[in-house]
């Protein structure tokens, strides 16, 4: 099986990404982002959410919810149902806006950030990875996947090479013209992971991705996880599954919207080879 990073991704320390962007460990950074000197990529402190539904019903999503990440960890989000998982997730990929509190995205105050500062990190700075996919039915693989490109306004011919590479780099280059309807589930997942990182991003988000997929498929999109994550890659991922979660760094426990503990994963050392 084909994982990122292979097919020349770049490793070391000052390469930079395709479009130029500078990178480390071939995950790109951006200029000033005080995160490349060891500060926290992500920093939430005292975030609330609140919605307000039909008749004025008041639900509080997230109560007062603190949480910094570091530049190039793995982390798996777990918490009961209704606990706050998606929508602190939805926040950090800039795709909802808390109701009061502050996150800061490389150091930088996400509230403070114009409409199209906030478009420009969605596409470039962030990957998002949905549960139900969110692929258009009716396009082909290549097409989905070349979608963010021609939001940023790459060229034709050079937004078809990327998403042909980034189908390529995690298994699917011989699916390129297959509609998403015609793909299986876990195939389907694997479009939605190239899309996420047919943009290059440093930060990649991802909502119950192994939650559609049977154990074996499950198994196999972790390791495109795995392989993400060492290419330097910030990975989050929300979860319900003790066993996915164990394939991350560290576990943050949510519950009622807060928090609840952090959780740092012990992995088995490697068996020692066989004489």
């Amino acid at each position: 099986m084909t994982t990122p990073g292979s097919g020349g991704a770049p490793s070391s320390e000052g390469a930079s990404s395709g479009d130029g962007t500078p990178s480390v460990n071939g995950a790109p950074t951006v200029d000033g982002d005080p995160s490349a000197d060891g500060g926290p990529v992500i920093e939430a402190r005292g975030l609330h959410k609140v919605y307000t539904m039909e008749g004025g019903l008041e639900v509080r999503a997230l109560r007062g919810l603190d949480l910094a990440v570091e530049r190039g960890e793995f982390i798996a989000i777990m918490g009961p149902s209704g606990s706050g998982k998606s929508t602190l997730l939805q926040i950090l990929g800039c795709l909802d806006a808390p109701t009061s509190g502050s996150y800061k995205l490389a150091g930088l105050e996400v509230a403070r950030m114009s409409e199209d500062a906030l478009a420009e990190v969605r596409n470039r700075r962030i990957g998002f990875i949905f549960q139900a996919f969110n692929l258009l039915p009716r396009a082909t693989a290549l097409r989905n996947v070349a979608l963010p490109l021609m939001y940023r306004g790459v060229r034709p011919h050079e937004r078809i090479e990327r998403a042909a590479a980034a189908l390529e780099r995690i298994g699917l280059g011989d699916r390129l013209e297959h509609r998403s309807n015609e793909l299986s589930g876990g195939q389907r997942q694997r479009v939605a992971i190239a899309r996420a990182l047919v943009t290059e991003p440093d930060i990649l988000l991802a909502d119950e991705p192994t939650g559609n997929l049977d154990s074996r498929t499950g198994e196999e999109i972790l390791t495109l996880f795995d392989a993400i994550h060492r290419e330097g890659r910030t990975v989050l991922m929300v979860t319900h599954e003790a066993d996915v979660a164990q394939h991350t760094e560290r576990i943050v426990h949510i519950r009622d919207g807060v928090v609840e503990s952090n959780e740092r994963v012990v992995k088995a050392p490697a068996p020692a080879p066989t004489p």
